[in-house]
């Protein structure tokens, strides 16, 4: 059991998906992982907690404009949203929704970084961040997909004051995000077979127990495969899409040495 009751500053604490339709969405991630969905009224726009154990572990809501693609979103604990979003402006990201506050819970902005990958900030009040995180059917790890690796990295540094480690993994490059040495998340080169019209992007992982298993029951539910169960140093893991259109990994990591 992974229970959390805040994030140190710097850390992604929690994620959530806009979608296109709240009942086909809240039904897919449902069978799926076994969450449970509540609505918490018309006052927070129907937005959605997924439960697990009784433990907030993602969130759902409806998708801002009709032009937006579905999508799932990394936010970032920080102390000071607008001090942050300042730091955005001044590393050359963009502001996508200023600094505005969600209802007792919390102080959000919506910001993409120079490669245009979207992400947003979370100061916490009343909701800390995901409840439970790192065990099967929770998120467990957040990945910036970029073509462009060295504009990223003094962006993050600036904002989050990140430190960017790079090593090779296997065949390719990764770079791992640390702050005080801890590591936080991560980031690759979009391999060169993924479209042009993809743009960079904040790819969230859930952990599972079977990813092969996973991906069959996620299919069978109408989800749609990007990169099959594959081997990795990590694990084996698999990028999908769901019935909506907002992509996500799932993984199963391999035990600790």
């Amino acid at each position: 059991m992974a229970e959390f009751i805040e994030y140190e500053p710097g850390t992604p604490s929690w994620v959530d998906v806009s979608t296109s339709d709240l009942g086909a969405s809240g039904a897919f991630y449902s069978k799926l992982f076994g969450w449970e969905a509540e609505d918490q009224g018309a006052d927070a726009g129907h937005y959605t907690m997924f439960r697990m154990r009784g433990l907030n572990v993602a969130g759902m809501g409806q998708r801002m404009d009709e032009n937006q693609p579905p999508a799932w979103t990394t936010y970032v604990t920080v102390r000071d949203a607008d001090a942050t979003v300042a730091k955005v402006r001044e590393a050359g990201g963009a502001v996508f929704m200023e600094p505005m506050d969600v209802l007792d819970v919390g102080r959000m902005a919506v910001l993409a970084d120079p490669t245009g990958a979207v992400f947003a900030l979370w100061q916490p009040r009343a909701h800390q961040g995901a409840q439970l995180a790192n065990e099967p059917d929770t998120f467990c790890w957040n990945e910036l997909n970029t073509r462009d690796t060295a504009a990223a990295i003094p962006f993050y540094e600036a904002v989050f004051g990140w430190t960017a480690e790079t090593n090779q993994m296997g065949p390719m490059t990764y770079t791992e995000w640390k702050v005080d040495g801890r590591t936080v998340a991560g980031m690759m080169d979009m391999p060169p077979d993924v479209p042009a019209e993809v743009p960079a992007h904040w790819l969230v992982y859930f952990a599972v127990s079977d990813c092969d298993a996973t991906v069959a029951n996620a299919t069978s539910l109408g989800a749609t495969t990007f990169m099959p169960p594959t081997d990795i140093p990590p694990g084996r893991f698999a990028v999908l899409g769901d019935p909506q259109g907002a992509v996500f990994a799932v993984i199963k990591t391999n035990p600790m040495e």
